[in-house]
């Protein structure tokens, strides 16, 4: 069995938006998005979602986590847990995105995005505007972050709306930037294709 680790980047969401931007993003880079990885909450085990991202055929391999509210550490979250901790995949980054309740979960970031593309130290809302907290992002699927040793988590706000900002019709500009901070960060130097292949899914 091949041992080598793949590249992955980790998202916290897993709603409709969420797919179509991340599948968009992924063709950009040249990597692949495991679209069975959708869901709001995550049907799949953290051992299923492994599997697939084994199976894929390029990095950086992108995956989508979603506890759709659930407090405390949901399915969502203990699939992240195991395939951030596996020992066949290297985690570039996270892809921490807000949701509208703040008296829920919070996990610390080293960098936001806000809804204009500005990188800001303060945590931003779901519509991707700054809010007071400095370092910190409030969201669905962000219970169990701080536990892992990540290499950069990337706040956002709503991947694909925030007012329309993030629309994959305007390139989906902030979850694009996002991505190339990670890429950066971790040393991953393969850079955004010049010519995309249509055909890759």
């Amino acid at each position: 069995m091949d041992q080598t680790r793949r590249k992955v980047i980790l998202v916290t969401d897993g709603d409709e938006y969420a797919l179509k931007t991340i599948e968009y993003v992924a063709k950009e880079f040249g990597g692949r998005c495991i679209s069975q990885s959708q869901g709001n909450p995550t049907t799949l085990s953290g051992s299923e979602i492994v599997k697939l991202i084994l199976q894929t055929p390029y990095d950086p391999v992108f995956v989508m986590f979603d506890d759709s509210g659930y407090l405390g550490e949901g399915a969502g979250e203990r699939a992240l847990k195991y395939v951030a901790t596996h020992a066949q995949i290297d985690v570039l980054g996270i892809i921490a995105v807000a949701s509208k309740t703040h008296q829920t979960e919070w996990t610390k970031v080293d960098v936001n995005i806000d809804r204009e593309g500005n990188l800001t130290e303060f945590g931003v809302d779901k519509s991707g505007i700054a809010e007071h907290d400095i370092g910190r992002l409030n969201g669905d699927t962000v219970y169990c972050l701080d536990e892992l040793n990540i290499p950069i988590i990337v706040g956002i706000g709503d991947i694909g709306k925030m007012a329309r900002k993030d629309d994959i019709q305007r390139g989906a500009p902030i979850t694009t930037k996002a991505v190339e901070l990670i890429l950066e960060r971790s040393g991953y130097n393969r850079g955004k294709p010049k010519e995309q292949d249509s055909n890759l899914s």
